[in-house]
């Protein structure tokens, strides 16, 4: 129920409160979704520890791959993976620590340490929450696919290079993944280390064709343990996960300065984007694979800012949906918010009776799991589609996938999206189209260029002008009436213009009035009630009024313009005319 404003407020104030009010009522969870939770709980039981099980070893890799350590990975998927069920804005969709997510985190974390994590998590959780009230779900949907193939490339080859030092032995040493990855390469050439590598490669190996020909068993876990009870019997000599702490879940508060704030504010606003993007973009594939699950775009920003508020405050990291987990919770049967949560809990009892265990599992077999999924994360027939579509796809998606690499994930989104919105332009824009034309009866199928020759005689022509008017095209569309020659009436057809912005306007203004001044009588016809504000904030409109060059249809201009040049005639034959006035 939405809450009453103060009864003293003014107006205007009590008007944004209740619209505050309606947009939080419009996100909060509802009873129907609890009471979906208990119609088919076998299912969601079913599906949730399914989903549990092939998260463990995602949560823990995910975890350190962020520079926070497996327990933060753990406890992301606990806190953000139950928090995000209950009040996002998809009732099948998982969240937790994703891929993505880790390679923003990792610089942040060598700059700022846990603190700056911290900081950067409730930040980017108010913006999610600003985004979903203020309704900006459905426009983060409209993300060019060029942006997001080239973003989801770049995003894989950076996990993939994160993983190098661990899969060789080696500890990380640069801040960019590419500089670490590659010194990790020299140093390991220097004193190689097989076993690491040998644990990296069949971890990978085994995870990539368990998911080709068994696909609903959870190989990657069975791998890890695998690794793990090698190493526990054999004591190979590689690293491991070790002891995780006694208290994961413990309450954290930022200790930042007003600097830090300003410093971590870019990096916020990426996390931020990429938890819309990516969860948004789960959904959506959720929906595909789900007949009866629609999701709500701005409640899962709300669901997903709540969930990044809480997670960072435990222990945590930052979260998204992650679509791969989602993928195997509807494959295995969900029906409502409870699997995402029973996954959670699945998650929360190994931290509870298992932790020794996970203690075991060696890093290189987490190295190897993230590498299998980098590599699961392309998808070649969806890149080779778009490479064929058009140049311009192709361009777009090679630049976002370049600059996520070697720049940042903000910039590399804001470039692709610039981009693809520029050369979009430039399409549109070459769809603005100017024809010279007769005017047809209609009750008449015969061919009309005797009709426009006629015209032509009496130094008449008529424009038919298609498509957008816009700062993009105008001066192209335009540029063929400036050249008209031995013409006394130009006819511009304006009932096909499809767009009408400030520029095109004042375009089609000067081009009236260069050609009024060259002696052209300029008519418009069917112009649609819809520009008219436009064209009289050019002033051009009031002009043609004045003089009675506005015509609901083209065959009143065409007979107007007729009268027109056989009235010219006479005056011509009469003494000078003095006046474009004299003309009408």
């Amino acid at each position: 129920m939405t809450s009453r404003p103060p009864s003293g407020a003014r107006p205007g104030l009590r008007a944004g409160l209740l619209r505050m009010g309606t947009r939080v009522g419009a996100v909060r969870p509802r009873a129907r979704d609890l009471r979906a939770m208990l119609r088919s709980p076998r299912h969601d039981v079913v599906a949730g520890v399914t989903v549990g099980v092939v998260a463990l070893p995602l949560a823990l890799a995910f975890g350190i791959a962020s520079g926070l350590g497996a327990a933060a990975g753990l406890v992301t998927a606990v806190v953000a993976g139950t928090i995000a069920a209950l009040f996002g804005g998809s009732h099948v969709q998982v969240s937790g620590p994703t891929g993505a997510m880790t390679v923003v985190l990792a610089p942040i974390v060598a700059q700022h340490g846990a603190d700056g994590v911290l900081v950067v998590g409730l930040m980017a959780g108010v913006l999610l929450v600003a985004m979903g009230l203020a309704g900006a779900g459905r426009y983060v949907r409209l993300i060019p696919l060029p942006v997001i193939e080239g973003f989801t490339l770049g995003i894989a080859a950076l996990i993939a290079l994160q993983q190098v030092p661990l899969a060789l032995g080696q500890r990380a040493t640069h801040e960019h993944v590419v500089v670490a990855a590659a010194t990790a390469v020299r140093d390991w050439a220097g004193a190689p280390q097989p076993v690491p590598l040998a644990l990296a490669v069949a971890v990978g190996a085994a995870m990539l064709l368990g998911a080709r020909l068994r696909p609903s068993v959870p190989v990657a876990l069975l791998a890890v343990v695998a690794s793990a009870v090698a190493v526990r019997v054999t004591t190979l000599p590689v690293p491991t996960i070790g002891a995780l702490p006694d208290r994961l879940f413990r309450l954290s508060l930022p200790s930042v300065s007003w600097s830090d704030l300003r410093v971590l504010a870019a990096p916020a606003l990426a996390v931020a984007v990429l938890a819309a993007l990516e969860s948004l973009l789960s959904a959506t594939v959720a929906d595909a694979m789900s007949v009866s699950s629609r999701h709500d775009p701005d409640r899962e920003l709300v669901g997903q800012g709540l969930a990044n508020l809480a997670s960072p405050l435990l222990g945590g990291i930052p979260a998204t949906a992650a679509i791969a987990r989602t993928a195997v919770n509807v494959r295995t049967g969900a029906r409502s918010r409870l699997a995402a949560v029973v996954h959670s809990l699945v998650l929360l009892l190994v931290v509870l009776l298992l932790a020794d265990a996970v203690s075991w599992i060696p890093l290189a077999a987490l190295a190897g799991v993230l590498v299998g999924t980098a590599v699961r994360m392309v998808e070649v027939s969806a890149l080779r589609a778009l490479a064929r579509a058009s140049r311009s796809d192709a361009f777009v998606l090679v630049l976002t996938f370049v600059a996520t690499v070697v720049l940042d994930l903000a910039t590399a989104v804001v470039l692709g999206i610039v981009t693809a919105g520029g050369l979009a332009l430039r399409q549109l824009a070459r769809t603005t189209t100017l024809h010279t034309e007769g005017v047809p009866d209609p009750e008449d199928d015969t061919d009309h260029g005797s009709e426009e020759a006629a015209l032509l005689q009496q130094h008449v022509v008529a424009f038919r002008l298609e498509g957008p008017l816009f700062f993009g095209g105008a001066h192209a569309a335009l540029l063929e009436l400036t050249e008209v020659s031995d013409v006394r009436v130009v006819i511009l057809r304006m009932s096909h213009v499809t767009t009408l912005d400030t520029t095109g306007a004042a375009v089609l203004a000067d081009t009236i009035r260069s050609l009024e001044a060259r002696g052209v009588t300029v008519l418009l016809s069917g112009l649609p009630a819809r520009f008219v504000t436009r064209l009289r904030t050019s002033g051009i409109h009031q002009h043609l009024e004045a003089l009675h060059h506005l015509f609901a249809t083209t065959p009143e201009a065409i007979e107007h313009a007729r009268r027109h040049v056989a009235r010219d005639a006479s005056l011509r034959s009469a003494g000078p005319v003095t006046s474009v006035q004299d003309r009408a």
